[in-house]
C-alpha cells in the first residue's frame, strides 16, 4: 500500500537531508508542504511562486528519484503555490535624510508605558527583513538575543565584516526589537566618525560635560565603524570611560567594525580588551543560495516578480555584499520601468554589464562557460547538451560541468539542466571524473587551469 503524501514527504526529506547543505535543505525543502498523492503524482505546495519554480527546477530530479525508490514505481512531482503573481510596478525609490546629530527622537508607545527614545534608526532595518544565511547565522542569533535580553546576553556585542554585509541592519534591528518589546529604552545609533566630530565640537565650544552626560545616559548605545577611532587618543579616552559607565550600569553596547578587535591597529589595548568582553561575531559574504533569497526578498519589497533565471544571473555575478545585490535589483527594475521593457535576461545583462559589480564585463553564466569550453575543445554547444557519448564530447562536457560548479556554485540538479536535463548523479560523476584527472594528469590540469583563468578574467 502506498504511503500517504505526508508520510512519503517525510521519508523524502529524511533521505535528501544528508546530501544537501543544511541551509539549502531548510530553505527549499522543509518549507514546502505535501498536499496529495494520487494517480502516481505527488502534489507539493510551496510558499511562493518563486519557491515553487526553484524547488521544481533545482531539486525536482532528486525528489523524483527518491520518491520512486520509496514507493517502488514511477512518481511524478507537481509543485504549485496558492500565491498569486505579484503586480509589476514602478519602484518607489527614496533617500533617507542625513542625520546631523544623534538627538533623541521620541517614539510613541502604548498608553501607560511612558515614552521610548531612539536616535538615527532606519525603519527598514528590522529582524523580519534580514535574510539569515550560513554567513550571518551567529551574528543574527546573538543580535536577537541582545534585543530580547539587553545587557544580559552579550555585552558588548561586536559585529565585524566587510562593507555591505548587514552589520548596520542588525544594529538597527536590535534597537527596534528593544523598543517594540515595550522597554522604556533610550537608544542611540551613531557612526564612530560622527562621535569624533561631535567630541571635537564639544571641546571647541567648551560643552564636554554635556557631551559626556548625553552619551552616558543611553540604555542602548550602537557605535558603527569603530575602526575610525584608531590613532585618535583623546577620543579613545572618552570612549573608554563612556564604555565603563554604560557597562557598569548594566546597559547594552553594540559595536561594528570592518575587522575583529585584535586586528584594529592603533586602538588602545584596554579598549580592545573591553570590546572582546562579550561576543565577537563575524559576518561573511553570503553564499549562492542566501544571495538568491536576498534578491527574492528585495524584488518582493519592490513589488515586482523576477523570474528565477534573472535572480540566478544576478546572484552568480554579485558576490561581494548584500548592498551590491539589492542595488542590482533596483537598477534593473528602474531600467525596466523607464524603458517600458519586460525584465528579461537580455535586459539584465544590458543593465548590469557596465556596473562596478562586473568590472565592465558581462556577468559570467553557464551559457558563457559552455561556449568557451566548447570552443576550446573544438565542438559545438549543441554537442555538449546532446546524448552523444564519444570521448571528444564527453570530456569537454564534464569539464564544463566542473567549471560551472566551481565558479558559479550552482546546485547539481541545476547544472544538469544546462546539459540536456541530466540528473544530479550524472553531474556528480562528471565533476569527480574531472577532479581525478586533474590530480593525475599534469597536461589536463594545465588546460583546465588556463580555461578557469580565462573565464575569471572575462568576468
Amino acid at each position: 500500500m502506498e504511503p500517504v503524501a505526508s508520510e512519503l514527504w517525510e521519508q523524502i526529506l529524511e533521505r535528501a537531508r544528508p546530501g544537501l547543505p543544511e541551509q539549502s535543505f531548510s530553505t527549499w525543502l522543509t518549507s514546502a508542504t505535501p498536499v496529495s498523492l494520487a494517480g502516481g503524482v505527488l502534489h507539493i505546495d510551496a510558499p511562493s511562486r518563486f519557491h515553487a519554480e526553484w524547488l521544481e527546477d533545482k531539486y525536482g530530479s532528486m525528489v523524483h528519484d527518491i520518491a520512486c525508490s520509496i514507493v517502488g514505481h514511477p512518481v511524478s512531482l507537481r509543485v504549485t503555490t496558492a500565491e498569486s503573481s505579484p503586480t509589476r510596478a514602478t519602484p518607489d525609490l527614496s533617500v533617507a535624510p542625513i542625520v546631523d546629530a544623534p538627538e533623541a527622537i521620541e517614539e510613541p508607545v502604548a498608553a501607560g508605558q511612558g515614552r521610548q527614545r531612539a536616535s538615527g534608526l532606519n525603519p527598514s532595518y528590522t529582524f523580519d527583513r534580514f535574510v539569515v544565511g550560513e554567513n550571518s547565522a551567529l551574528a543574527h542569533a546573538a543580535s536577537s538575543s541582545v534585543a530580547e535580553h539587553p545587557a544580559r546576553s552579550y555585552n558588548p556585542l561586536f559585529l565585524y565584516g566587510a562593507t555591505g554585509l548587514g552589520k548596520t541592519h542588525l544594529m538597527h534591528a536590535i534597537a527596534h526589537g528593544m523598543l517594540q518589546a515595550g522597554t522604556h529604552a533610550n537608544v542611540c545609533y551613531i557612526p564612530a566618525e560622527q562621535f569624533v566630530n561631535e567630541m571635537v565640537t564639544a571641546i571647541y565650544k567648551n560643552t564636554t560635560d554635556a557631551f559626556r552626560a548625553r552619551y552616558r545616559s543611553y540604555d542602548l548605545l550602537l557605535v558603527a565603524d569603530v575602526q575610525f577611532l584608531r590613532r585618535k587618543e583623546h577620543t579613545q579616552e572618552e570612549v573608554f570611560h563612556t564604555f565603563n559607565v554604560l557597562y557598569n550600569g548594566h546597559r547594552q553596547i553594540v559595536l561594528t567594525s570592518d575587522r575583529q578587535p585584535k586586528n584594529l591597529e592603533g586602538l588602545e589595548e584596554r579598549l580592545v580588551s573591553r570590546f572582546e568582553w562579550g561576543l565577537v561575531a563575524k559576518i561573511t559574504r553570503p553564499n549562492y543560495e542566501t544571495r538568491i533569497a536576498i534578491l527574492q526578498q528585495k524584488a518582493d519589497e519592490e513589488g515586482v516578480f523576477l523570474p528565477f533565471e534573472i535572480l540566478e544571473l544576478i546572484a552568480r555575478s554579485c558576490r561581494s555584499s548584500v548592498r551590491e545585490l539589492e542595488g542590482a535589483v533596483i537598477k534593473l527594475v528602474a531600467l525596466s520601468s523607464v524603458t517600458g521593457e519586460q525584465v528579461t535576461p537580455q535586459l539584465a545583462r544590458a543593465a548590469l554589464a557596465g556596473s562596478d559589480a562586473f568590472g565592465g564585463h558581462p556577468p559570467l553564466d553557464p551559457e558563457g562557460i559552455r561556449e568557451i569550453v566548447a570552443e576550446a575543445w573544438g565542438v559545438s554547444i549543441s554537442a555538449l547538451t546532446s546524448r552523444r557519448r564519444s570521448r571528444n564530447i564527453v570530456v569537454p562536457r564534464q569539464v564544463a560541468m566542473f567549471l560551472i560548479r566551481e565558479l558559479l556554485e550552482i546546485p547539481l540538479a541545476g547544472i544538469g539542466h544546462y546539459f540536456g536535463g541530466r540528473d544530479h548523479s550524472t553531474v556528480i560523476h562528471s565533476i569527480r571524473k574531472v577532479e581525478r584527472q586533474i590530480a593525475s594528469d599534469d597536461a589536463f590540469r594545465t588546460r583546465v587551469d588556463a580555461l578557469r583563468k580565462q573565464l575569471v578574467a572575462a568576468a
